[in-house]
């Protein structure tokens, strides 16, 4: 689905802890703020965000948000990371490898990927989606 940039933004599989690729480090990040939402909107309305009911209860970890996450994964941050590349939104230039110890984002990255964030807390009145052509 990559279709712009390939050369910039190869995938071939998801990896983390840490991320080996652009792709994946763009995905983690923005998993990671869709989390923090979650957890957010689960403690708004009087839910415990750490027990959940697909994913494994331990500590300090907020399962019930990563429940929540599952059906929007694919819809909102997935499609936020392709359309940050598709539209060329970003470039692969704002990546840093440290070796064995994975990729990050620099900040100019992490600021374009923050759209979700304030998409999801209606800062903004969408966010640009992926257009199949």
């Amino acid at each position: 689905m990559i279709i712009s940039q390939r050369e910039d933004f190869p995938f071939n599989e998801r990896n983390r802890r840490p991320p080996k690729d652009k792709v994946n480090a763009l995905l983690s990040f923005v998993y990671t703020l869709l989390n923090h939402e979650v957890q957010s909107a689960l403690e708004t309305v009087g839910l415990d965000p750490y027990v959940g009911f697909l994913h494994t209860d331990r500590p300090g970890r907020a399962s019930l948000a990563l429940d929540m996450m599952e059906e929007l994964r694919a819809y909102l941050a997935d499609r936020l990371v392709l359309s940050l590349i598709n539209r060329k939104q970003i470039s692969g230039k704002g990546f840093v490898e440290h070796g064995d110890n994975g990729i990050v984002m620099d900040e100019d990255i992490r600021k374009e990927a923050m759209l979700l964030a304030r998409f999801l807390r209606n800062d903004l009145d969408n966010y640009p989606v992926f257009l199949m052509k």
